[in-house]
């Protein structure tokens, strides 16, 4: 090397020197931003510098630069392989950027260069995990765990692991112990909840639902599962507290079914007359408190919201066939023939319908009507209504004599 040459390069290593304690200094100040053009500098002046190259990479990554800061831990491993920070900080930024095939050979460095310290352990694990490892990413979570045992998130890791190897059972002690350890993990153990749901271990399911009460999703999908094992009494409380929190017509409707259920009529009434009178434009609840009160016997009061529903809904054949029935019963015969009309135009009649008429129009001593309305309903019957069929060719002989006369 010539004089000069040897000068120059004096010169650029004396530079890279002053660029790299000015960028360590304003990293040091927690300045990334300024470090990293004096950290470049640093690099132009001297390219095999390892520790200028290290901390450009650094500064690149505190700034969300990652492709960037990939390129220059990549390279500063070609110039010092298996340097533990930089493959530790390697596999962390390839985890984040959602690559953790990436991640794993730098990480696997890592934590057999540094095998007693726990975040190239965990960070290895994560990268088992999210390549879809479990099994040993579930060795290497017990690892870290071991090496820190007051790490929640060691312990989720486990859990997590043998969740994904369907070992549910084992899998709530470290979902309880990550929870004992840090309460912000107490939610994941929802997950464990909802593996039990699915596989249909519901007493499992349950049990664990039953922890969260202040969560709605959980909350209701605890009452669906006490309801599906005919235990609507013990559904009851959840859905109370889930009516007061939220007075919305799909929670009162299934609190009213729970009381049904637990034969709580006089309760699931109240509610009913509540939601209504909160929600008079629901036609579900209309039906639901007309059949209630049709079934309690308070007829008059059943026609009001069958008359209520079919208002809201007025091409609803359940509404009107309800309001019809109601109506007959309570003596408006004339009433009922009209809605059993609304029906019959909407070409929806069923044999129930014409049998209605025909004993509607016989009770009104209308025999031509109510004649052919019987001689309808025994032509669509078809000997599946055998009690009604008998007695509908029975009042055909007799009204047939009395037409006679």
């Amino acid at each position: 090397m010539s004089t000069v040459g040897a000068l120059l390069l004096v010169v650029l290593l004396a530079q890279s020197q002053d660029y790299l304690a000015q960028g360590l200094k304003a990293l040091d100040a927690n300045q990334p931003a300024t470090a990293e053009p004096l950290l470049r500098q640093a690099v132009e002046a001297a390219p095999a510098d390892i520790q200028a190259r290290f901390n450009l990479a650094l500064v690149l990554g505190m700034q969300g630069k990652d492709a960037e800061a990939i390129a220059a831990y990549r390279k500063t491993l070609e110039l010092q392989p298996a340097l533990f920070a930089a493959d530790l900080n390697l596999g962390i930024i390839l985890l984040r950027d959602k690559q953790p095939s990436e991640a794993l050979p730098a990480l696997k460095e890592a934590a057999g260069l540094k095998p007693s310290e726990y975040r190239p352990r965990f960070f290895y694990a994560q990268s088992l995990y999210d390549t879809g490892d479990f099994e040993k990413a579930e060795q290497e979570y017990r690892s870290a765990a071991a090496i820190d045992p007051k790490s929640a998130a060691a312990n989720l890791g486990i859990a997590r692991s043998l969740l994904k190897q369907g070992k549910l059972s084992e899998a709530e002690a470290p979902y309880r112990a990550a929870s004992s350890l840090d309460p912000a993990y107490k939610n994941a153990l929802l997950e464990l909840g909802s593996e039990y749901d699915k596989g249909g271990h519901s007493a499992e399911a349950i049990a664990i639902y039953r922890e969260f009460p202040a969560n709605e999703a959980a909350s209701k999908r605890l009452t669906q599962l006490l309801l599906e094992s005919d235990n609507a009494a013990a559904a009851i409380p959840n859905l109370e507290a889930a009516v007061k929190r939220a007075p919305t017509t799909e929670n009162r409707m299934a609190l009213i079914d729970a009381y049904r259920l637990s034969n709580q009529k006089t309760k699931a009434l109240e509610q009913l007359q509540f939601a209504v009178a909160a929600d008079g434009s629901s036609f579900d609840l209309r039906m639901a408190y007309g059949r209630m009160l049709r079934d309690e016997r308070r007829f008059p009061a059943a026609a009001h919201e069958f008359q209520a529903a079919a208002a809201l809904r007025p091409d609803s054949v359940p509404a009107l066939n309800e309001l019809a029935g109601v109506q007959i019963l309570i003596g408006q015969y004339d009433d009922g023939l009209a809605t059993l009309d609304r029906v019959r135009a909407l070409g929806k009649e069923i044999p129930g319908d014409i049998y209605l008429r025909a004993i509607t129009l016989d009770k009104l001593h209308r025999n031509p009507p109510a004649l052919d309305a019987y001689k309808q309903f025994l032509a669509v019957a078809g000997g599946k209504f055998p009690n009604e069929e008998f007695l509908s060719r029975q009042r055909v002989r007799i009204i047939e004599k009395e037409l006679a006369k």
